[in-house]
């Protein structure tokens, strides 16, 4: 049996929220680890000195909770069991097994002594439809597979982080097809196969009753495969017009937004910097796993590097959840990606896999940084060991900042 990673920065989300009055529901692509770190949280509490018998954890998928899948019954059956004048801890995992779970959700946040937290699979908690069920009084916690800093920790004989780096960037990072490749990767290929086919399967095309699967495929493959690129319906279709496939414009966008709402893919959007105005056309779309995308592309896991060390920034940046992230757009030149905080603060990224000894190359990253009139942090990320500054712009190994060693790990050189 894998022993759990702790996923602190979620457990510590989870903390800051604990006997609040809201609705705690953990959201994220499939497999990404919701359920573990639901039980990781009850270990937490019980370390705390809540008593098991405060604790309440139903998962609807199990076959031994499937009676409960009705709400009343599930109502009563956690009414029966509150412990008065103390906080109940409660957890609703896959919760779209219940029909108008809702209905519990309300009845069971009016009471002073529940704190309440759910799960559910991508096909029930998309779009906008969960803030109507639960009218507002919920936080979300996005949960992604393994970062590089929770991939290390699965390997602890490995004491080459430059080494595991390259594992990381040409695999998966779902908790459990990392411990599968440990055994066989091709354990670990059919699990993300089957991961890709349920969730197109289930998620998306039967609650979308999508009819032209393959046009759909062809739509998620090419996506997978333009991470970091500009992109829009209209010249995916245009493309597809010239390989004699007409696919409408406006169904490829439905296929885009069905990819995001299921968390296959994240957009996003440009901004103009010197315009100040968010850019409505040629967003960039990431994938949440590498390893599903060599599944569905087939791809040589070492090609395409540049991309591929592109979204894994901007997976981290996500994780850290410090400000909405937008490309940023000046002028002729892109920042790769800028980070809006909530108190107007900005931090601009720029990567690129390796500049040393490549002047070229040095300069066209560097140059966008140069056109912007501001003094907000700017860094420049790639693979390269030693850190340097140019004119205040920190160039930083991204082994270092994905394991927030970039300060004490390399000496910086002027």
């Amino acid at each position: 049996m894998n022993a759990k990673i702790i996923r602190q920065q979620y457990l510590d989300q989870l903390a800051l929220s604990k006997d609040q009055n809201v609705i705690k529901v953990v959201t994220g692509v499939r497999r990404s680890g919701k359920s573990t770190l639901l039980e990781l949280f009850q270990d937490t509490l019980r370390e705390q000195g809540i008593a098991d018998s405060q604790i309440q954890s139903f998962n609807f998928e199990e076959e031994k909770n499937v009676e409960l899948r009705d709400w009343r019954k599930l109502h009563h059956r956690i009414e029966q069991k509150l412990v008065p004048d103390k906080m109940n801890y409660i957890f609703l995992d896959e919760v779209q097994k219940v029909a108008q779970f809702e209905e519990v959700a309300d009845s069971l946040f009016v009471k002073p002594n529940v704190d309440l937290y759910i799960t559910g699979s991508n096909a029930f908690l998309l779009s906008g439809e969960l803030s109507t069920l639960l009218t507002g009084r919920y936080i979300s916690i996005h949960v992604l597979p393994f970062s590089f800093s929770e991939f290390v920790q699965v390997f602890p004989e490995e004491h080459n982080n430059d080494r595991l780096f390259e594992k990381y960037l040409t695999s998966s990072s779902f908790p459990e097809a990392i411990n599968l490749a440990k055994i066989d990767d091709k354990l670990a290929n059919n699990y993300l196969r089957n991961i890709y086919d349920t969730i197109v399967n289930k998620d998306i095309a039967e609650r979308y009753q999508i009819r032209g699967r393959i046009d759909f495929d062809r739509v998620v493959k090419f996506t997978f495969d333009s991470i970091g690129s500009p992109l829009s319906a209209r010249n995916i279709s245009n493309f597809f017009k010239l390989n004699n496939d007409n696919i409408f414009h406006g169904t490829i966008k439905n296929y885009l937004d069905y990819l995001t709402k299921s968390y296959l893919v994240y957009p996003v959007s440009r901004y103009d910097i010197k315009g100040r105005r968010l850019l409505t056309t040629n967003d960039k779309y990431y994938v949440v796993d590498l390893g599903l995308r060599n599944i569905l592309l087939g791809s040589t896991p070492g090609s395409d590097v540049g991309h591929r060390l592109e979204n894994v920034v901007f997976l981290e940046l996500l994780r850290r959840n410090e400000g909405e992230i937008f490309i940023g757009k000046n002028e002729d030149c892109e920042v790769d990606f800028m980070v809006q905080m909530a108190g107007g603060e900005r931090v601009y990224y720029q990567v690129s896999y390796q500049v040393n000894d490549q002047p070229k190359t040095l300069a066209r990253e560097l140059a966008p940084f140069y056109k912007i009139r501001d003094n907000y942090p700017k860094f420049l990320l790639t693979m390269d060991l030693v850190p340097e500054q140019f004119d205040g712009i920190k160039k930083v190994n991204v082994v270092d900042w994905l394991l927030n060693q970039q300060e004490p790990a390399r000496k910086l050189v002027q």
